[in-house]
This record gives C-alpha cells, structure tokens and sequence, in this order.
C-alpha cells in the first residue's frame, strides 16, 4: 500500500519514513502543501498524513483542496496544534483522523491499519489460487501453512497479486513498492523477483510470476482469484 506524507520536519519525517517501510508501506514525502497538492493531483495514494503548519500552503487548506478535487483517499492530520476548536478545524476541512504530536507509534501504526481498513470496504484478504495474504496483519499462508516473506518480498507479492492479470512495469513497481523518490536505474525489482520466485516454488507447479521481455513482470490472472 501507498502512502503519501506530507510533513516539513525532517526528523519527524525521517521517523515516519522509516517506520512505515519497515511495515512494507511505499512512502512518498512531500515537503511543503504546495509540492504535497502535486504529488496528490499527479499519484494514487491509499492514505495521505498531512501536517497542519505547512510552509507555501498549510495544511488545512491542503486537504479542502484535495476534498473540493473530488479526491476521497482517506487523509490524517498530524500536527502539534491540540486544542478542540484546532480538531474540529482540521476534521471539518475533510480530513478522516486527527493525531497530535508527539504520539506513539504503535497507535499511529494502528489509526493507519484503520483508515485503510475503511478504505477497502473491509476486505483484509487477497487470494491466488490457495495463496492468501491477510492484508492488516502482514501474513501469507498457502492453504494452512504460513509463508515467512521480508517487508519489501510481502509488499511486493501484494502488489502483483493485487493487479494480476496486468502487466507491470519496473518503474510502476518502484513506485508503488519503494517510493517514487527510489533510484529508477536500480536492479532492485528484479533481484526481488528472484527472492519472491524462490520462496514461491514449492508451492506451485509453475512459475507464476511471468517476466515480459522489454516491459515488466506480471502475475497470470486465474479462474477463483
């Protein structure tokens, strides 16, 4: 899943940045509203974290912007400003969630599983063939046996079986996967393709992952999935 935070600190940002990938989350990071209404009008993003006190463009006027776009992705606000009337701003402007600074990860990471959990109509569940991933909770089973993938292996897998049947290039896989400011010269999706491969071997007669030449990677699409 994508996440785009739009956040000026850079400590704060480099902590979030850095927690969110370690729980397999693509992040992008904007540094100001104005770059951060960019990154919305021009990407897809499953969740947004938005700062209040923004340099160009603040916050608040940031998310009445992506609302009157017609833009619905789920968009929590994150600032140091805690009194009522500031939440009561900050939810009226159209955001779906409020968190104060500073705050515990834990509960960040659990309002985060919540937005998206709302987004996708509670489906938690992505299914190949007897291959199933539990979305929230990170795990992927094979029939009753449980499958032990790195963050950026499970990210990966989630990607490709979310848009099976299509075919997808190294650079949407990038960005969807590690972020749109990864370096796109990186041998990074192949290499992880080979991991991927490997783990799934023994749980499938073929290969199910399908490399086409010149363009990308794509997972064959199937009858139940």
């Amino acid at each position: 899943m994508k996440i785009l935070l739009i956040e000026d600190d850079r400590y704060i940002a480099e902590f979030i940045n850095k927690g969110l990938r370690e729980e397999s989350y693509a992040v992008d990071h904007a540094v100001d509203g104005e770059e951060g209404l960019v990154f919305v009008t021009t990407g897809e993003y499953d969740l947004i974290i938005l700062d209040i006190m923004l340099p160009k463009i603040n916050g608040i006027k940031v998310c009445q912007e992506i609302r009157k776009s017609g833009i619905q992705t789920p968009v929590m606000m994150l600032t140091a400003k805690d009194t009522v009337k500031d939440k009561v701003s900050g939810l009226d402007s159209g955001a779906d969630d409020y968190v104060t600074k500073p705050f515990s990860f834990e509960e960040f990471l659990a309002r985060i599983r919540t937005l998206l959990r709302r987004k996708n109509n509670k489906i938690i569940e992505l299914k190949y063939e007897d291959l199933i991933i539990d979305t929230f909770a990170h795990r992927v089973f094979f029939r009753d046996e449980e499958i032990i993938f790195r963050p950026k292996e499970y990210a990966l897998l989630q990607y490709l079986i979310s848009n099976k049947g299509r075919i997808l290039t190294r650079t949407q896989i990038l960005e969807n996967v590690w972020g749109y400011n990864y370096d796109p010269s990186t041998n990074v999706v192949d290499v992880y393709i080979k991991f991927l491969r490997g783990k799934l071997k023994p749980f499938f007669e073929k290969d199910i992952i399908r490399t086409v030449r010149g363009m990308g990677y794509m997972l064959e699409s199937v009858r139940n999935g």
